[in-house]
Formats: C-alpha cells, structure tokens, sequence
C-alpha cells in the first residue's frame, strides 16, 4: 500500500524557518509587520513545503473573510481600471482578496451584486458614486458591512466617500472653454439618470456658463453610452445643428476620442473648426492626435486611499472619513480659441 504524506502545518512552516507559528502567521497575514529577512525565510518555507493556509480555519478564527467586493459600472474602457488596480494592490498587502462584478450601468444589477457579495462573506464594499436607492444603504447597514464611495465626493452622504468634486471639476473647464471666446456650447454626457458623477458634471457647465453671462438652458446635452462609437454618433448629431457648438466638452475621455474621429471623419479640423474636450485624463488622452484637454483624476491615489479606508471601517468598525481628492486641467491640442465667425 502506498504511503500519504499529510500536508504541510503552520508548525511545519514555523519548523522549517526557524520562527515561531505567530511569525509565520503575521508574514502571510501582515507581511508589512515583518522585517524583510525573516519574512523571506518564511515565503521560502512555505514554497518548499508547498503549505497552503487553512482559508476557513481563519475565517473562524478571525470572524471575517478577508475578501472586499468592488462593483464598478463597467469593465469595457479602461475608466476605472487604474484605480481599481491601485486598490487592489493596496488591500492585497493587508491579506485581503477583491471580488469584482460589474453592473453595466443597471441599479438593479448592482443591487444583485451587493447582496450576492454580501452572502458570500465579503468584510467590505467599494461602490461607484452615490446614486442608488436609499433602502440599499439601510440594508448595508442592518447587515453592518462598510461601504464606501468612490469617483465622488459628498461629505454630506450618509455614506463616506474618497473622490473629487465632479461639478467643480468640469466648472473649471468650461471656465477654461469659455475664456477662450467659446459661446456655443454642446456636452456629450453619459446617461445623467442614476449617475451621480455625469448629473454633475453637466451642472458644472452650466455653473460656467451662468457666471460668465451665459444663458445655462443654452446647453446643448447629449446623453449616450460611453463608447467611442457613441461619441462619434453624439458628434454627428451636434453638427448638424444649426448653429453648430464651437465647443464640445465631454463626459470623460472616450465619448471625446469618439467625438474626434467623428469630426475628422466629417473633414472638420479639431480644434480649428470644432474644439473637443475629455474628463480623466486616461492613456487615451496623450497619443491621439491633437492630443486631448482634459480634466487629470487622480484615479491611483484614489484607489489606493480608498482602501485604506475601507480596511480601517473594516477592522475598527469606525464609521468612515470622506477624503476628497484635487483635479487638474490638463491643456492639450484639442482646444483652442474661438474664431471670430464663431463667436458672433
């Protein structure tokens, strides 16, 4: 008959590097409490051993799982993904694990997702702007699993949050926009309805447009999808207008790159004829050509302090800070000043 080996113990791990079992544990557990030498003599152990933690022991032990779920509205354009990734890294030292869904922009698919993420043990939530029905947060709260927001700021939300100041943001661009002469305004949106950062980023606009003697209803909005396709089609459809915008400031920087290939396509010279402006200041914006004005989130930093507050609500049970976070114009080839046919 042959023989089975057991598998590998914490003890034989301990054994094996020369530590005591506790040491062992804070190195899989809290690496960044345990000096670099010792820490890599334990790592050595383990993979000599081929040791695998005992998931549910800890589970008991801990009375959590070490899992945050995030739920972002989508997984299509790069958006989100730096600073999901910057949270990711930053949990991923505390021993926690991230489980991602994503709701394609439906509440009634994020709602699924809370409660499913929620079922499955998760410590923790990272959510995606504040818009959502008030009877989540009260179910949050029965289930006491901290949440917290992220992509907005409102320190008046009963929920805290580590973002930025979307209609600030965008005021500042367009005060950018109308300052070079710019009347003739026009947004491509994404869909304002449940969506908390596009609502306000319109308002900004408007706030631009109000203090700079403009009439704000002026405001030609279109709201779509964010996808390059529906930038382009958004273009189509402003510039058939009559007057036709001078300027049109965009959602976030993939309705805007969709919006130029639409112009170029129409023979129309960005910023010369029409000038197009982005939101996030993703990759995108620096390698398309004019390169793109936009408004710089910080979405690393984001992430990164995001999770940080989210593990202290987790561990403290401490009801949450909201941090908000600085944006800045970023001036590129995309805008210019208006000519002088275009302003009258």
């Amino acid at each position: 008959m042959s023989k089975h080996r057991s598998a590998p113990t914490l003890d034989d791990v301990a054994k094996a590097a020369g530590v005591s079992t506790a040491t062992v544990s804070r190195c899989l557990n809290n690496p960044q409490r345990v000096v670099e030498t010792t820490r890599q003599r334990v790592l050595c152990a383990v993979d000599e051993l081929g040791y695998t933690p005992n998931f549910a022991a800890r589970v008991m032990a801990a009375k959590r799982s070490f899992t945050i779920g995030a739920i972002i509205p989508t997984m299509e354009n790069s958006i989100f993904a730096r600073g999901l990734q910057a949270f990711q890294e930053e949990i991923h030292k505390r021993g926690y694990t991230l489980l991602v869904s994503s709701s394609a922009y439906k509440p009634e698919a994020e709602e699924e997702q809370i409660r499913t993420l929620v079922a499955r043990g998760a410590d923790g939530l990272l959510l995606i702007g504040h818009d959502r029905e008030e009877r989540i947060y009260d179910y949050l709260e029965r289930q006491k699993i901290p949440a917290l927001v992220a992509w907005s700021f409102n320190p008046s939300n009963r929920t805290p949050s580590v973002g930025f100041d979307n209609r600030q943001a965008m005021k500042t661009l367009a005060q950018q926009v109308i300052a070079l002469g710019h009347r003739r305004l026009a947004t491509i949106s994404g869909i304002s309805k449940g969506n908390d950062r596009a609502r306000l980023r319109i308002a900004g606009i408007k706030d631009a447009m109000a203090e700079s003697g403009l009439l704000p209803d002026d405001l030609i909005v279109v709201e779509t999808t964010y996808e390059i396709e529906s930038g382009a089609d958004a273009l189509k459809n402003l510039m058939s207008q009559t007057p036709a915008p001078t300027a049109v400031l965009c959602g976030n920087d993939v309705l805007a790159v969709g919006a130029m290939r639409q112009a170029q396509e129409m023979g129309l010279s960005v910023p010369d004829e029409i000038s197009i402006t982005g939101f996030d200041d993703i990759e995108l914006a620096c390698i398309v050509s004019p390169t793109l004005t936009t408004v710089h989130v910080p979405h690393r930093k984001m992430g990164q302090k995001a999770a940080l507050e989210l593990i202290h609500m987790i561990e403290t049970s401490a009801p949450g800070r909201s941090v908000e976070l600085s944006t800045r114009l970023v001036a590129r080839d995309s805008l210019t000043g208006a000519k002088e046919n275009q302003i009258r």
